[in-house]
């Protein structure tokens, strides 16, 4: 076995320090060195160090330890950068890590580079906590990183991970929704679902259970989507394959999914909200656009940002601070794409 490509493994096969040296082709002790942030190593040498230990998987035994010895002031953010509402926390994140004295390394999660990878790119970058946006990763993988770094998750609530949360009232900014289509006049309220992204479950109950509320839950429609505006035309056209069976009023899991909904409508010629109410939920800058103009659910981006900026640096300075759950109260935004059905508008007069 070659010296500079693989080295002997580790207890229960975990990878070690004396690994990572070996991949490189240098001694243990300088790889210590290289983690302990000391004086000596070159910082070609430190590239590739943190390299061979982000391909064998290895982190130093001790986090805090490491982080005792030479804090990096550094927090990681992980996004998705086709979400517009990641965006929004983003632009919220930064003044407030500054006012604490924190830098922010982001790390994208794309088509082509999952989450983990973000996640394991900005561990490698020696941040003391992470702020992940959004996340699809699994509870099992959250609680691991949990226990490695102090970690906030936004937008979603992950019991028993040991990691602070930060989210909206899901169910609340539901209900709003459909008590106000309801309150217009819509018995006929189709919601597009949000599959297992962040928030969705939550929504999907809320609209039920308020369509139930209001002796509706026979009317209720649960079509399938996942939050993106692919989605939302794919919904689109299949309603108007069979216009029949058209609702007066269509709520999308999030702003992304009635965007996409709106723009399949508009195509084919059918008037918004004259045919067909649209509400979202995020209210991301895409829906405050003039021209899209979209009834939706306030997130209240500055303030999930300060909370989850917060929660990590509290975390970093008292390690004995347990973990919380911090929810949000969304807020109703009501605009142009959203009105009384046409048949109540004629009983009306309008």
């Amino acid at each position: 076995m070659s010296k500079g490509t693989q080295g002997t493994a580790g207890p229960r096969g975990r990878p070690t320090m004396a690994d990572v040296a070996a991949r490189v082709g240098v001694s243990r002790a300088l790889v210590s060195l290289v983690f302990r942030n000391e004086r000596g190593p070159s910082d070609e040498t430190r590239d590739r160090v943190f390299a061979a230990a982000r391909e064998l998987g290895y982190r130093p035994d001790s986090a805090a330890q490491l982080l005792a010895r030479s804090r990096s002031k550094v927090l990681g953010v992980m996004m998705t950068v086709r979400n517009p509402f990641h965006a929004d926390l983003v632009e919220g994140i930064y003044p407030v890590a500054e006012e604490l004295g924190y830098d922010i390394l982001l790390a994208a999660a794309v088509p082509t580079r999952d989450e983990r990878a973000a996640v394991e790119a900005l561990l490698s970058h020696r941040c003391e906590g992470l702020i992940l946006l959004g996340p699809n990763l699994d509870a099992d993988y959250v609680a691991d990183l949990g226990r490695r770094v102090p970690a906030v998750v936004v937008g979603r609530s992950v019991a028993g991970a040991g990691v602070d949360t930060v989210h909206t009232a899901e169910a609340r900014g539901a209900r709003e929704v459909v008590d106000y289509l309801v309150e217009l006049g819509h018995t006929e309220i189709a919601h597009i679902d949000g599959g297992n992204r962040p928030g969705s479950a939550e929504r999907r109950k809320a609209y039920r259970a308020a369509l139930r509320r209001h002796g509706l839950e026979t009317a209720a429609r649960v079509l399938p989507g996942d939050q993106t505006e692919e989605s939302g035309a794919q919904v689109a056209e299949a309603l108007l394959a069979d216009r029949a069976g058209m609702p007066t009023a269509v709520f999308a899991s999030n702003d992304r999914c009635a965007v996409g909904f709106l723009d399949a409508m508009n195509r084919a010629g059918v008037p918004v909200p004259d045919e067909v109410s649209v509400a979202g939920f995020d209210d991301s800058r895409l829906a405050q656009l003039s021209h899209i103009d979209l009834t939706t659910v306030a997130q209240a981006p500055d303030r999930q940002a300060d909370l989850a900026v917060r929660a990590v640096v509290t975390r970093l300075e008292n390690p004995d601070h347990a973990p919380a759950d911090h929810v949000v109260q969304p807020k109703l935004i009501v605009r142009g794409t959203t009105t009384r059905p046409r048949a109540s508008r004629t009983d009306l007069g309008g």
